[in-house]
């Protein structure tokens, strides 16, 4: 959709175009309220100024609408769809990747007490796969922090393939 017809969206469409990229209610109406926008490069620096109010509990929250990295989403709604392509780098038929990744996850989250959360989007299986091998490395403070960036790029960049100029 065009940033003219995002910015002349009643406000409940408006809302829902923005949770499909993160489910944070706070955050779709912090962004739906900033309009109109006039750009999409306005639209994404509303929306990273309104991630930057993200609460603990919300990006807890809104981490529940991920699937691990590794496995397909469950479901057909936008969500499973948008994970499904950002995934496409992880090739389902490598039963060693598959395998390194289930237990690397099982690992984080044991250590995190939350999932894995990366913007998988244009990266390989081995890539991600790296990436959670070094963050398993951090210590909580940090990886709450890259976790909330991660969020951030990933409701960013789904907005951005949603709105086009």
């Amino acid at each position: 959709m065009r940033i003219a017809e995002f910015d002349t969206l009643a406000a409940e469409e408006a809302a829902a175009l923005v949770r499909s990229c993160a489910d944070i209610p706070s955050f779709a109406t912090g962004v739906t309220d900033g309009r109109p926008y006039g750009s999409v490069g306005a639209l994404l620096t509303a929306a990273r100024e309104q991630a930057g109010t993200w609460t603990d509990a919300e990006v807890q929250a809104a981490l529940a609408d991920h699937p691990r990295i590794g496995e397909r989403p469950a479901g057909h709604g936008a969500g499973a769809g948008l994970s499904d392509r950002e995934q496409a780098g992880v090739d389902p038929a490598d039963a060693e990747l598959q395998r390194r990744l289930a237990d690397g996850n099982r690992r984080y989250e044991e250590r995190f007490g939350h999932i894995y959360l990366v913007r998988a989007a244009g990266r390989t299986g081995a890539e991600l796969l790296e990436l959670l091998e070094q963050r398993l490395t951090n210590d909580p403070g940090t990886e709450r922090a890259v976790t909330r960036e991660q969020l951030t790029e990933i409701a960013l960049l789904r907005l951005e393939g949603l709105v086009t100029p």
